[in-house]
């Protein structure tokens, strides 16, 4: 996982970067651990749970109001909008900002990586593309789906190419597993296929996705200058939202404290 570098045209500078980066590391200072997380899913009630959260987190909006599942994403949106607005300044150059904004449709966004030309954002896209695709061949191969309901779910422009993922449809669970050894989704696919033996849970995969997304990210905590710093700590905080909203969620529902324990992801801090 390599950073490239580029001859930057733009009129940011190296000291722009040390301003941004040295405020992005004293913001990761108020983000949420997985602790905390755990910890609020123990509480007896929604609005307790949520204030455990929005305590250590400094949430701008008070997410205890939600009277049900459609208030609570409506302030979940409210909450990033917020702090895109409030953190505006650290992304010095506004295709950053694009990318970061672009998040939920990973083609878009890794098309607006490459072209700004920071390997680091890129290659997150990359896998993220990759493990979208693998959870599509897991669920598709359990339904027992036919190969063109399976391929035109898959997007492009991972590191697995469409051709590789096409022939991997036809091969059994543990031929995909002998097939992914030399990649790095290795033991994410492996822990996953025996969950689903085991429990028939897509659970384990779901989540062994989500971490690999955040230890991924989490090396950008050693780059001292350029927007990697910046990129890594916006999607870590979209993430938080996005583990506030399954404690949320499960909370609205009633939904054991150990159910929606064993459903979070790592954070980034």
């Amino acid at each position: 996982m390599s950073r490239k570098k580029r001859a930057r045209t733009q009129s940011v500078g190296v000291y722009d970067y040390a301003y941004a980066v040295g405020r992005v590391r004293a913001l990761e200072k108020k983000m949420v651990s997985k602790a905390v997380f755990h910890e609020a899913a123990l509480e007896k009630n929604f609005a307790d749970a949520v204030n455990v959260v929005g305590e250590v987190g400094a949430l701008a909006v008070d997410m205890s109001t939600a009277a049900n599942a459609a208030e609570l994403d409506g302030l979940l949106v409210q909450e990033w909008e917020n702090f895109l607005l409030s953190e505006e300044d650290i992304f010095l150059e506004k295709e950053i900002l694009v990318i970061v904004s672009s998040e939920r449709n990973p083609e878009k966004a890794l098309a607006a990586a490459i072209t700004l030309g920071y390997g680091f954002i890129s290659d997150f896209f990359r896998y993220k593309l990759d493990l979208g695709n693998l959870k599509v061949l897991a669920r598709a191969k359990y339904l027992e789906l036919p190969p063109p309901d399976y391929e035109k779910h898959l997007l492009s422009g991972g590191f697995l190419v469409l051709a590789r993922l096409h022939k991997l449809y036809d091969l059994g669970w543990d031929e995909i597993k002998e097939d992914l050894k030399a990649t790095a989704y290795s033991r994410l696919w492996e822990k996953g296929l025996d969950s689903l033996r085991e429990q028939e849970s897509f659970v384990r995969l779901e989540r062994g996705i989500e971490d690999f997304l955040m230890l991924y990210l989490r090396q950008a905590k050693y780059i001292v200058f350029g927007p990697e710093p910046i990129f890594a700590y916006a999607m870590a905080k979209k993430k938080e939202l996005d583990l506030l909203r399954l404690l949320g969620m499960g909370k609205l529902l009633q939904v054991p404290a150990a159910v929606i324990q064993n459903r979070m992801s790592e954070t980034y801090v």
